[in-house]
């Protein structure tokens, strides 16, 4: 067996790396400095433009100062740390000038390294230099926090960072493909937003041999957690039964007639997508449906019969009726409805599988929204008792004829550590 070479090694290491949705772009800039802006707009618009670029979410622990990074990212290639991005000049960001943090969002190249691309400047490349410059007068002002940056801790070949200037040769583009077709300035303005601020391509499309973005299926799924990222293009969401009036509420509120946010969903819609304004969630959403919207696809729900889905049947009026209801229509601020769920209807049954076993943490989207904590029943539920309930939950509500089976739930418990 040959020996690989160092560019083979380079580009698998670059590989594992380009797979996480956010790595942060923190480090000590080198003889670099500017003095912090005092633009009050410029100031705002950067506290805006850090929310819709959801920031925090990988820059600000959950006990730890506001953008003083040690959010761990776990990955099969071993584990990233959102970095300090306050103005401290040791940990932070306080030796950077404007250039150095624009090359960061725009080359993935920081002060004397290059950046992986978990941090998705692959997406944010496409920010306007007047943006970036924004957001680097609002950073700059915070509080300066002396927490010292974590290292990533990567498996060997994936620890080789000179690998990444080859990555970015061959996979940094100037623009994303569109998954949806239009020209109308609320389009535009959408797909900016969703692009590059909101960086939604980084989970939500499938990924090549070399971790790069498949930006042939731009937007269509991906599964890089333990909850996937659905189909959002305009295909899937018609599929799903999404309309565009619904894509706005559930980004602003979390919660839908299709599901609430979970996962990674649910930072995104916490931490950016509720603190914006109507207008750009607007944008975003006619964006994902495109100028002309497909129609949602009516459900149409499988005849069901036989022992297993009878037994399906008695599961869920035993252990999900009491919240999600009789009839699966969910309750409000408790439970979402199962009849029409997305992770019901979706022609891949990981999400709904993983949810049964694991069970959802409780969801507080501020003000607006709340449902409660959902267990979980990897204690509770055979596999066989799992396998049950979700042929009958998506034959019944949400149209589906294609049978889970026992293998496939097994596997997802393995993965998820999660026994009997």
């Amino acid at each position: 067996m040959m020996k690989p070479s160092y560019l083979a090694t380079a580009l698998s290491a670059v590989a594992g790396a380009a797979m996480l949705l956010l790595s942060g772009c923190g480090g000590k800039g080198e003889g670099a400095s500017a003095p912090t802006a005092n633009n009050k707009e410029m100031v705002e618009r950067g506290r805006y433009l850090a929310k819709a670029g959801d920031c925090a979410a990988c820059h600000t622990a959950p006990t730890g100062a506001t953008y003083a990074g040690g959010v761990e990212l776990a990955s099969p290639y071993g584990k990233f740390y959102g970095t300090n991005i306050t103005p401290d000049k040791e940990h932070g960001i306080g030796t950077w000038s404007r250039d150095d943090f624009y090359k960061a969002l725009h080359d993935g190249k920081a002060p004397g390294k290059h950046l992986y691309p978990a941090m998705p400047y692959t997406s944010y490349r496409g920010l306007s230099r007047e943006d970036s410059d924004a957001l680097y007068a609002y950073f700059m002002q915070l509080k300066p926090a002396a927490v010292a940056n974590r290292e990533p801790d990567l498996k060997f070949p994936y620890n080789m960072r000179f690998g990444m200037g080859i990555w970015k040769a061959m996979f940094l583009k100037d623009e994303l493909t569109d998954a949806s077709a239009g020209s109308s300035a609320e389009w535009k303005r959408g797909r900016y937003l969703a692009n590059t601020l909101g960086h939604c391509a980084e989970c939500h499309t499938p990924r090549g041999a070399l971790g790069q973005m498949d930006l042939s299926r731009t937007l269509t799924g991906n599964r890089m957690a333990r909850i996937g990222a659905t189909d959002i293009s305009p295909a899937g969401l018609s599929a799903a039964g999404w309309t565009p009036q619904d894509m706005q509420t559930f980004l602003a509120t979390g919660v839908a007639q299709q599901g609430s946010a979970t996962g990674e969903m649910f930072d995104v819609v916490h931490m950016s997508t509720q603190h914006m304004k109507p207008e750009d969630l607007k944008a975003m959403t006619t964006y994902l449906f495109g100028d002309k919207p497909l129609a949602p696809q009516a459900l149409k729900p499988v005849e069901l019969s036989g022992a297993d889905i009878d037994a399906g049947k008695r599961t869920y009026l035993a252990v999900c009726a009491g919240c999600h209801g009789l009839d699966g229509g969910g309750k409000p601020h408790v439970a979402v409805a199962m009849k029409g769920n997305t992770s019901v209807r979706n022609t891949d049954p990981h999400n709904l599988i993983a949810a049964t076993l694991d069970g959802i943490k409780a969801q507080h989207f501020g003000e607006k929204e709340s449902m409660q904590e959902m267990p979980g029943f990897a204690g509770k539920l055979s596999d066989k008792e799992v396998t049950d309930l979700v042929n009958f939950l998506r034959g019944g509500w949400g149209g589906i004829s294609a049978k889970v089976t026992e293998s496939q739930v097994r596997a997802i418990r393995e993965e998820g550590g999660a026994h009997h």
